[in-house]
């Protein structure tokens, strides 16, 4: 005798289903991969970028060093600075221009990171500066005295 196999009749209708979720899926992590991707800015040493072989991975990323001693010069809301290695000896000087107001803990001899591109080997266009500061920083406070009325 032969035995007639019963397929239940949504079976089709759900692995259609199951199929679909499973491609909507697939394209929306490719789609979310992708836009991260593309707005990734990658950090990269100061000595590493005056090197004669370095090829940026892309054309915004950030530089972070020390704002060398005696190179920070102002005109108007134009800022020019040397960027000078934590760890390492720079084959060159690599120089950063920015335009706009700097942060309060901008100073000559702090950690700094500039994002931006690079207009030549040794120039760099900052559009951010962040300025870092070391463990021991405590911001000012300023209290009101409570008892005094206004």
């Amino acid at each position: 005798m032969f035995e007639t196999r019963i397929t239940p009749p949504n079976r089709n209708r759900r692995l259609l289903w199951i199929a679909i979720l499973g491609l909507m899926l697939a394209s929306g992590l490719f789609l979310i991969f992708q836009a991260l991707n593309t707005n990734t800015q990658f950090f990269e040493n100061p000595s590493d970028v005056v090197a004669g072989d370095f090829e940026p991975r892309s054309t915004v990323f950030k530089i972070g060093g020390l704002v060398a001693m005696g190179t920070v010069e102002t005109v108007g809301l134009t800022t020019t600075f040397r960027i000078d290695d934590f760890d390492r000896d720079m084959a060159q000087e690599l120089h950063v221009t920015y335009t706009g107001a700097l942060p309060d803990l901008f100073r000559e001899g702090q950690g700094v990171v500039v994002s931006g591109q690079l207009t030549s080997p040794t120039t760099f266009q900052a559009v951010e500066v962040l300025a870092k500061h070391d463990e021991n920083y405590q911001p000012e406070i300023n209290y009101r005295d409570e008892t005094s009325t206004s």
